[in-house]
């Protein structure tokens, strides 16, 4: 199998991970390149931004480029990453939602007054704070959502009036280029949003250099840790992903839950931080629930990525595979069973049921970024709690259950930044907060969430009497 990506020269070529089709080629980024970036990159950040309302025609302006290219995005999300065409126009309209949420948002980053006389010490004073740009944003995206996570950076990054250097996927790179280009044609400064194509030394430099105010990193966590370790002093937004837990009580309705679960567990091959990993039953319905999960299964239609028959595409190389498949063998070495799939052909692997494996093995805790999840069994809600509150730090959790009773105790024990009830962990709006907690991330996503973090207060505080006591001593003012 070729492989998906090579560099060249000063060349980076993009192989399709299905076929080893080359999809296209692009410069890489220098060294000198890049400091030159940083530095426009950075004289950007200490002038005006543009006024809020040229913002906002902007990111209107390109959402509506993105949804008029609409099958075109689709087509290359599908050629030069992991998704089917049917799951590439899903995310295509999520961009275009991210883009539109973004152009609302940017109306809405607004200040407030303050009472000063609410103390003593502050009486006769007025004044407010307002939210300003924080500074020059370095934004490193993944390969697995090449255009909808380069929007959730991009376009809160525009709408707090931040200039923005992105680096994307060197895997999935033509996604994010296009989506600058409609925000260069629609009008943006080519000083305030650049991009840069390179592996991980050109993501070191950017990262390391003292110019950038905010890292908004989403990835594996090992690469998350490595940025935290060289950023310096710089606001760090880090979506490091995690073990999605889901959890079935013996009240829960199990055919909705196997549906949910089934599309958690396998959606985009199971590249998906916020996939259905472990999955912990009570054992008065595991078997049910087991029965069901292995039957959609099978009924998974692997194939080419572009045909709009096929379920579900390859992983994004060979390497990801064979450590799938190793895991996997370990977990069988532990005495666990394979109910379904645990086979691999090129990049490509079946999905994969997993059952019998002990709790304290440590593939139980690690997130495996692939169509590989387990199941495990407890006795009761008191089980499934316990098993809950001694689980990894994670993004989503979820509980399918019919007490609102096990739902608040859920809620309370996750480790887990959001607990997610009746529906799988992959369940997302781009309008609500994402991130992690503990070892799975720092900060949050989401549309609003992302510009708050983006933003500065700055504060005006005018001493009102002694002005008006100075006259026109004090600059003039009365």
């Amino acid at each position: 199998m070729v492989s998906t990506k090579q560099i060249c020269r000063d060349r980076l070529v993009v192989c399709d991970p299905d076929d080893g089709d080359v999809v296209g080629e692009t410069d890489l980024t220098t060294v000198s390149d890049v400091d030159r970036m940083l530095d426009i990159g950075y004289r950007a950040s200490r002038q005006q931004p543009p006024a809020i309302y040229e913002r906002v025609r902007i990111l209107q302006e390109v959402a509506g480029r993105v949804a008029a290219e609409a099958e075109c995005h689709a087509h290359l999300i599908a050629r030069e990453g992991i998704k089917t065409i049917r799951e590439a126009r899903a995310e295509v309209k999520r961009a275009i939602e991210t883009l539109r949420l973004s152009a609302e948002q940017a109306k809405q980053n607004v200040g407030s007054v303050i009472p000063f006389d609410q103390v003593p010490a502050g009486e006769g004073r007025l004044g407010w704070w307002a939210n300003r740009p924080a500074g020059l944003v370095i934004a490193i995206t993944p390969y697995n959502d090449p255009l909808n996570l380069v929007a959730h950076k991009l376009g809160p990054a525009f709408a707090a009036g931040c200039p923005i250097i992105l680096k994307p996927h060197p895997q999935t790179p033509f996604s994010a280029i296009r989506l600058v280009e409609h925000f260069l044609a629609s009008g943006a400064s080519e000083h305030r949003i650049q991009i840069v194509v390179g592996a991980a030394d050109v993501g070191g430099m950017l990262v390391a250099d003292p110019r950038p105010r905010i890292i908004s990193f989403t990835g594996g966590r090992e690469a998350g840790e490595r940025i935290a370790h060289r950023s310096g002093v710089k606001r760090l937004l880090l979506e490091l992903g995690g073990v999605g837990i889901v959890v079935v009580a013996a009240d829960a309705n199990v055919e909705a839950a196997a549906q949910s679960i089934n599309s958690g567990a396998f959606w985009a091959a199971g590249q998906n931080c916020v996939r259905a990993q472990r999955i912990i039953a009570d054992d008065r319905v595991v078997a049910e629930l087991t029965e069901r999960l292995v039957a959609r299964a099978a009924g998974i239609r692997l194939g080419r990525k572009i045909e709009e028959t096929t379920d579900i595409g390859p992983l994004v190389d060979t390497a990801l595979a064979s450590s799938l498949h190793r895991s996997v063998q370990d977990m069988v070495r532990a005495g666990a069973a394979v109910l379904c799939g645990g086979e691999i052909d090129g990049p490509r692997m079946r999905p994969t049921w997993v059952a019998g494996l002990q709790g304290g093995h440590p593939l139980l805790g690690s997130e495996l970024f692939g169509p590989v999840s387990t199941i495990e069994t407890a006795q009761d809600d008191s089980g499934l709690l316990g098993r809950i509150q001694d689980g990894p730090a994670a993004i989503h959790l979820a509980v399918f259950t019919q007490s609102i009773s096990m739902a608040t105790a859920a809620f309370e024990r996750a480790n887990a930044a959001a607990v997610i009830i009746n529906d799988s962990t992959d369940f997302r709006i781009d309008a609500m907060p994402f991130g992690g907690v503990g070892a799975a991330g720092l900060g949050r996503e989401g549309v609003a969430d992302a510009i708050s973090a983006m933003s500065e207060k700055k504060l005006l505080i005018i001493a009102e009497s002694r002005m008006i006591a100075g006259g026109l001593s004090n600059g003039g003012l009365v």
